[in-house]
């Protein structure tokens, strides 16, 4: 009778010691359905946040995205603000070399603003965004790279020595995109600058004060050239904008100012010339 006892207890703890097992088999298998559900929703989540950090909020006002031409003719708006807080200063270097503008010296507009820099120096992302262009200019702009900003506006780095950064790439305001350099039409090392609203240059010098290295406010109000604004309860109109006629063979003063319904007088005076100064081909005259 004990020996029967013996017999049917064991069998019983094995019945037990089986179910038990099969037991935390399916409790293992559960936890492994578990953590693989996990893995894929954490997958699913960063590839989300990815997605977001690579729409670029300022997208909507662009009509294209490309990744070959700087500039480009697009309707601007009667007036934008410009967010520049959270800008870090492209460089650490404060002396400008050449500003923006018509350069009679040489006869040609200057699109920005031309720092001094060391072939060492490092060149920063002004605010966040994402490169659109990174591409080399032999007769130009050397190597350079252009970045699509949160902002609204687009920055452009030129004759850096290298480029840190890859066209589509995200940055982050103050991450290193280049290294200052002599590259293109180059006549020393140097950061060509440019600060630009829908393909539009504008003056960098409005935005950045490179020699207190800051940015002139928090916001920058741009008013599009002729536009009407209201300040203080008046109507005024905003200023006209510097505008500039490339010569071709054959043409004078008076067919220029005839062509753009301007007074001879007003372009000798805007380019400091007068009725016995010798125009060339080639030759940019301001007229406005």
């Amino acid at each position: 009778m004990k020996r029967l006892f013996l017999y049917i207890f064991a069998f019983a703890l094995s019945v037990l010691t089986s179910a038990d097992i099969k037991a935390q088999a399916l409790i293992a298998e559960e936890v492994t359905i578990q953590q693989q559900m996990e893995a894929v929703e954490a997958i699913a989540l960063r590839r989300m946040l990815l997605n977001e950090a690579n729409t670029v909020p300022s997208a909507d006002m662009y009509p294209e995205w490309i990744n070959t031409r700087v500039h480009f003719n697009h309707a601007l708006p009667d007036s934008f603000l410009i967010d520049l807080r959270g800008f870090v200063m492209p460089t650490t270097n404060t002396k400008i070399t050449d500003k923006f503008g018509y350069r009679p010296r040489r006869k040609r507009v200057h699109n920005g603003l031309d720092i001094k820099v060391e072939r060492t120096d490092t060149i920063y992302a002004a605010f966040d965004g994402k490169v659109r262009i990174t591409a080399y200019q032999r007769r130009g702009y050397g190597h350079y790279v252009v970045i699509r900003h949160h902002n609204g506006i687009e920055t452009l780095y030129a004759h850096l020595s290298k480029k840190l950064v890859e066209a589509n790439e995200n940055v982050k305001a103050g991450d290193p995109i280049g290294i200052g350099g002599n590259t293109g039409r180059s006549s020393g090392p140097h950061l060509h600058f440019e600060t630009l609203l829908l393909g539009k240059c504008l003056d960098p010098a409005l935005l950045f004060d490179f020699k207190n290295q800051d940015v002139t406010g928090d916001f920058y109000l741009y008013r599009r050239p002729g536009s009407k604004y209201i300040e203080n309860g008046v109507v005024k109109i905003a200023g006209p904008e510097k505008k500039y006629h490339k010569v071709k063979q054959g043409e004078t003063v008076g067919k220029i100012a005839k062509k753009y319904g301007v007074e001879q007088e007003m372009i000798f005076k805007l380019n400091k010339i007068n009725s016995r100064t010798i125009i060339r081909p080639g030759q940019m005259l301001r007229y406005q």
